[in-house]
């Protein structure tokens, strides 16, 4: 109960979504488009693509919904044919970041951060006994794959309506959770403030006197590009 007071007192402050995956339906029909603007592929691959792996992809997550179990993985590997397809014409770009190229598993090097966490020092600090940290856990992935595909929207209204705040952020270079997605399922999203905010200007995020990305907001509701 203190662990459930104690979260619903931090809610209440808002919370924040960065490059997330929310409402896969909507995100995933945005990364041809976001590739193809940002020339990561080519109209033929564009049209390729569309014609024949989003329509699938739309009804594997049709069939997931919000509580699927086999479907929702099902459709996990229908619609990341999408994003792999990217990937092969792509070449080794860094999906986290599309000006660079991918180095290593992961597209970086975290083996100094694997060293220091898994230091018998580090370990005791903090209290995890024999655990080794490894930056991509497969148990843990393997746990979740099932809510990848899930609509995770739905709960989101309530909560602005109730007057939390949420920010979603997502960084123009990411293609794997892409802005370009991230901005359509909030604008697509229902709520009393949805006109308004879909209404409202874009203006310059200021960081140190320099522009560093654009705001949009209204009510409880703001997007960070």
């Amino acid at each position: 109960m203190k662990i459930c007071l104690a979260f619903l007192k931090w809610l209440e402050q808002g919370f924040a979504i960065g490059n997330g995956l929310t409402d896969p339906a909507i995100q995933y029909k945005a990364y041809t488009d976001y590739a193809l603007d940002m020339g990561v592929i080519k109209q033929a691959d564009y049209d390729h693509i569309n014609k024949v792996m989003v329509p699938a992809c739309e009804l594997a997550i049709k069939l997931c919904g919000t509580d699927g179990k086999i479907a929702c993985t099902a459709s996990y590997f229908v619609c990341n044919t999408i994003f792999n397809s990217i990937m092969s014409h792509a070449g080794d770009i860094n999906y986290y970041d599309i000006r660079k190229k991918c180095d290593g598993s992961l597209c970086y090097d975290f083996s100094n951060m694997e060293k220091f966490l898994n230091q018998g020092s580090v370990r005791k600090a903090l209290g995890v006994g024999d655990i080794d940290f490894v930056s991509c856990s497969s148990t843990v992935y393997q746990a979740m794959l099932v809510d990848w595909m899930r609509n995770l929207e739905v709960g989101i209204p309530d909560l602005l309506e109730d007057g939390i705040s949420l920010l979603v952020y997502a960084g123009e270079y990411d293609l794997i959770c892409n802005w370009l997605g991230n901005s359509r399922w909030v604008h697509a999203m229902e709520w009393s403030g949805q006109n308004e905010f879909v209404a409202s200007p874009e203006v310059p995020f200021i960081v140190d006197d320099s522009e560093a990305g654009v705001l949009k907001n209204n009510g409880p509701l703001s997007f960070l590009k």
